[in-house]
């Protein structure tokens, strides 16, 4: 029997694994899940989580469901031995609404195909790398290869919205894995960490007047536009210049705006919500001071205004596993013995996996599909896709778990 060892395998044991993986049936899971409207919210993903159990309670797995809120059960199932390392696979079962509905040509919850893609919400995000991180480990499981390790399947709920479903999996689970892939769109690229996130509110506080009579009060409005104007000149230009191996540039975005009090009335308070995703080595404490002193300088001079500078949600850094880590190395490995891209990458948008790396647990994202697809109309993922990252997710679990690196 000849072992690879460059990929932590044997070539017989990888080959058993995927002879175990029926294509059709793998796309039939998929358009099943995409027929589930598990829009968050509310959130509800109890048929998303049902479908998951078919194929999973009948490889065998032992599957339980820990929920943290009505309607939110977030699975788990394991295969292998109890005994040895632990490796996670983690997604997630919540897509967002459709938005229009006019703007789509295919059904969103009708998991069409067409074109050698599955169309509909969630196709891509996330339930493309549901179905292969579900389909691989049942084809592990019924290659019949045996493991040192233990393989731990986890599909949530709530990532689009609060992260509680992992959150509460690693809690009330217990999972204590050595390393964790997380599936999201990276385009069957090994993404080795992903950006941090440090939104921050700007409130220009100002004096109301009668709006015939500007000169009275203090305008919020244009206080604001002050700022915006002193981020783009000075922020953006710094932003541009911080970059990263593996990560596309530092940014900010200004994504919302609230002011005024009636069409007559000159502003007293204006906000505006900055998008700020930082880089690895980007401190969250100093990239938020770094605007606060902009747009107090913003408004120094201007008459009866003040500004306060706030993190509405929790700021969290950017994470990164070791490029030259087990666990990146493994998935790699998948990838080369595939025939698929070996070039590490790093994640602009936000996953579950901040959760993991904050308990110091080594994590990757990995998955099929295009990011830039995700939340859109007639979303969709190619078949091929699919396929590939089931292949790859199963011989990287080999890899990690299974007898032929010792």
């Amino acid at each position: 029997m000849t072992e690879n060892k460059a990929v932590g395998f044997r070539d017989a044991d990888a080959q058993a694994v995927l002879a175990a993986i029926d294509a059709d049936e793998t796309i039939a899971f998929l358009q099943s899940l995409v027929r589930v409207p598990s829009v968050n919210p509310p959130g509800d993903v109890v048929e998303a989580v049902r479908a998951c159990r078919v194929p999973l309670d009948g490889a065998g797995f032992a599957v339980q469901e820990y929920t943290h809120a009505p309607g939110k059960p977030n699975l788990v199932a394991t295969w292998g031995n109890q005994d040895g390392p632990q490796l996670a696979f983690n997604a997630h079962l919540d897509v967002v609404p459709i938005g229009d509905e006019s703007a789509w040509q295919y059904a969103p919850f009708g998991g069409q195909i067409a074109n050698g893609r599955v169309y509909g919400r969630g196709a891509g995000d996330d339930k493309a790398s549901v179905t292969a991180q579900v389909m691989g480990a049942v084809a592990l499981a019924r290659s019949g290869v045996p493991l040192r390790g233990q393989l731990a399947v986890t599909e949530v709920a709530d990532e689009e919205t609060s992260g509680d479903g992992a959150i509460h999996v690693i809690e009330a689970a217990g999972l204590n894995p050595f390393g964790v892939i997380v599936g999201e769109q990276t385009l069957g690229r090994v993404a080795i960490g992903e950006k941090g996130t440090a939104g921050v509110k700007i409130t220009v506080f100002g004096r109301t007047a009668h709006g015939a009579l500007p000169w009275e009060g203090a305008n919020a409005i244009e206080g604001i536009g002050h700022v915006i104007v002193a981020l783009t000149k000075e922020l953006q230009p710094q932003l541009a210049q911080r970059t990263h191996p593996y990560f596309k540039p530092s940014s900010a975005s200004v994504n919302l705006i609230d002011g005024g009090v009636k069409a007559n009335v000159v502003p007293d308070r204006c906000s505006i919500f900055i998008d700020r995703r930082l880089v690895p080595g980007e401190d969250p404490a100093e990239t938020t001071a770094e605007i606060r002193l902009i747009a107090e300088q913003a408004i120094a001079g201007l008459p009866g205004m003040s500004v306060v500078v706030e993190n509405p949600q929790e700021a969290i850094p950017a994470t990164m596993s070791d490029p030259d880590g087990a666990l990146v190395k493994a998935m790699v490995g998948a990838n080369g013995y595939l025939g698929f891209s070996t070039e590490l990458t790093g994640f602009s948008m936000a996953t579950d996996g901040r959760h993991f790396a904050a308990r110091g647990i080594p994590t990757i994202i990995y998955g099929p599909g295009d990011p830039k697809l995700a939340h859109v109309p007639d979303e969709w993922v190619g078949i091929d896709e699919v396929l590939d990252a089931t292949k790859a997710y199963a011989l990287a679990a080999l890899a990690l778990l299974g007898t032929g690196g010792e």
